[in-house]
Formats: structure tokens, sequence, C-alpha cells
């Protein structure tokens, strides 16, 4: 009896699987060389910029991926992109110094401008209309996982940084072996209506406004607040899960947040987040006399950081309806993305400045423009 194949959606799943454990190796890789370049003598504005380079190779290259995927097809930019992150995680593991960790981080953001991209299309084009909310938040949750578990890796295992580095390096060369043992026929049907990013920018300048600030707090604060934290005097697993307390944020987030998407208005969806990111970024000023508010304000930071570009994924697809959703995606991947890279190279310089205060001080600035913007009629949000 001939198997039966699996479906469009089932391979689509699978991606999104390697996907979030490729985020699972990130999330412990990222903290961990924070934390080494910290104890190499590195302040927080260098370890900033070395966090930005992944960040910045994808703003840099996503606008060029809605017509690679409609040129050569989803899996074949998927398995591309896999590969160069293999090359990466390489670089982290046999690496030694800033200098060959930036060269990896070059590479591997050149990677993930195509895995990002190409999966998050896939999800938002074949998912059911009226479920949207709930299938890209499922997925969400998967990478809220992903990046919770990675960073308290080291806790534990309870093992060095060179073997840890290892071991990312051996979950992501699984990881790209899943890609390419997927059969060639799957998915190679470019998605319909590709237009430009920068069109789907200009149609929704808002919804990039607010995945940019998402950006900035899921993505931008996890090096350097774990970098900072090992400064304070905490350990290398106890930094590195203030990392991890992001990530258990944006999991526990995820899903909630896609079936509000489904259920209420943009609007008070939008303002509420808002809200909260104001409320813990105002906390975060006692965190060099309180250490608990490491924990508490990341896991604040992470879930509703994270929850923001969910739900303007889920806009996203709502906008296009199947009509140019790689590039709608592109324009949201290009907001986080531009967040997460401003991100660490900012909060950076605040820590150097004035520690938690000047960290809170800035980040209480961008939620107030949030809060703002989200209070505004809704003219960008789609129809």
């Amino acid at each position: 009896m001939r198997r039966r194949e699996p479906s469009r959606m089932a391979v689509v799943w699978r991606l999104a699987l390697a996907t979030s454990l490729m985020v699972m190796s990130y999330g412990m890789t990222a903290p961990l060389l924070a934390v080494l370049l910290q104890q190499h003598g590195h302040g927080t504005t260098v370890i900033g910029a070395f966090a930005m380079l992944p960040f910045l190779m994808v703003m840099l290259l996503i606008p060029l991926v809605p017509r690679l995927l409609a040129r050569w097809g989803v899996l074949r930019v998927y398995r591309w992109g896999s590969a160069l992150q293999v090359v990466a995680a390489l670089g982290y593991a046999f690496g030694s110094d800033i200098w060959a960790w930036s060269a990896a981080a070059v590479v591997g953001g050149i990677g993930v401008a195509g895995l990002w991209n190409g999966t998050e299309a896939l999800l938002a084009s074949e998912a059911p209309p009226d479920q949207r909310g709930r299938v890209m938040g499922l997925y969400q949750t998967g990478m809220g996982a992903a990046f919770a578990i990675g960073p308290f890796m080291p806790g534990l295992l309870g093992l060095a940084a060179q073997p840890l580095l290892v071991l990312a390096a051996l979950l992501v060369t699984v990881c790209c072996a899943m890609a390419f043992s997927i059969p060639d026929h799957h998915l190679d049907k470019p998605a319909p209506g590709q237009a430009g990013t920068w069109h789907a920018l200009c149609a929704l300048p808002g919804l990039a406004a607010m995945a940019f600030i998402g950006g900035v707090f899921e993505a931008g604060l996890s090096s350097v607040s774990a970098a900072y934290a090992s400064s304070s005097g905490l350990g290398l697993s106890a930094a590195a899960s203030v990392a991890g307390a992001i990530g258990t944020g944006s999991f526990l987030c995820q899903y909630p947040a896609g079936v509000a998407a489904d259920r209420v208005r943009p609007t008070r969806v939008f303002t509420t987040a808002a809200a909260l990111l104001l409320g813990a970024s105002l906390l975060f000023s006692i965190a060099d006399r309180q250490p608990w508010v490491f924990w508490v304000a990341g896991t604040i930071w992470g879930g509703v950081g994270g929850a923001l570009y969910t739900l303007t994924m889920v806009q996203v697809a709502h906008a296009f309806d199947g009509r140019a959703t790689a590039g709608g995606a592109a324009a949201m991947i290009t907001g986080y993305t531009a967040g997460g890279m401003a991100g660490p190279l900012v909060s950076g310089a605040l820590l150097q400045w004035n520690g938690a205060p000047g960290l809170s001080f800035g980040l209480a600035l961008l939620a107030t423009a949030a809060l703002v913007a989200a209070r505004r009629p809704m003219t960008w949000a789609p129809a």
C-alpha cells in the first residue's frame, strides 16, 4: 500500500517545529555568549552591538525575501537558511573571541531572514480565516517555549560554555536535516501576488511600529539584561535565566494573545499591552536594589512584547487575506527586527550610562509612545 504523503499544512507545521528548535538553540546561545563577553571584559554597549548583528542582517535582507520566495519557492529558501544556521552555530561553538562570534552572527542573520519570513508567511496564508489568531498564537507559543527553555539550559544541564555551544550546534544540524528530508515537490508553489515589503509598510505603518516596539521588548533586551545581571553579581546560570524569564513570558502570552485577536477589537488589545509595558518599565528602575525585579520585568517584557508581534501578524493576515502575504509578513518582520536590533544597542548604552534607572527611563518613554499610538483612532488597522 502506498504511503500517504503529508498535507501541505502538515509540512508547514514541520517547518514551524524546525524553526522553533532553532530558536531554542539561539535562546541558549545568545545569553551565554553575552555572559562570556562580559567575563572577557566587554561592556554592555559592546555586548549590545554584538547582539544587534543578527537583527541587522535580517533587517537588511528581509525586503528581498518575498522575491526570493516567489522565485525559488519556500522550501529551497528555507533549506539554504537552515544550512547557514548550521555554519553560524559551528562558529559560535568553535570560535573563541568576539570577532569569530561576530562573523558567525552575520552568517546566522542571513539564514534567519529566509527561515523567518517563509515560515510565518506560510502560516498566515494557510490558516483558516476565522482561526488565524489561534494558529499564529499556537506557533508563537512554541517559539516562546523555545526562547524560555534555551536560557535555562546552562542551569538545567550543568555544563560548561563550550559543551553547551556544541550541543546547540548539534540541535541546529538536526533541524537542517528535517528541512532537507521534506520531498522537493512540497511547498514548491510560490505564494500568490507577492508585493514588496515597502508597499506593505506604507499600507500598515502603525502595525509595523507596534512590531518594532514588540521587537525591542521581546528580542532586544535578552542578552543585555543577562549581561547586566551578571555584572550585578549573579552567576552564569542565574544571569542567563533572566533571558529565560523573557522567553517564559513570551511562551505564556502568545496563545491568549492570538485568541484575543480573534475576539477583541485591536485598539483595546494594543492599549492593554502598552500599559503593561509601561508598568514593567517603571518597575525596573529598582532592579539594582531588588534583584527579583529582573525576572518579573523580564517576564512582562517577553510576554507583552511577543504578544504585540503576534497581534500584528494576525492583522496582516486579515488585511491581505491571501494577497501578498509574504510581503505583509516581511513588513512586520522588518519592524520587529528593527526593534530587536535597536534594543540591545540602546539598552546597553542606557545601562552603561545610569544602570537600571537609565534603562527604565528609556523603556518607559517607548511604552508611553505605544500607549499614545494605541489609543489614537486606528486608521492604520486593516479593514
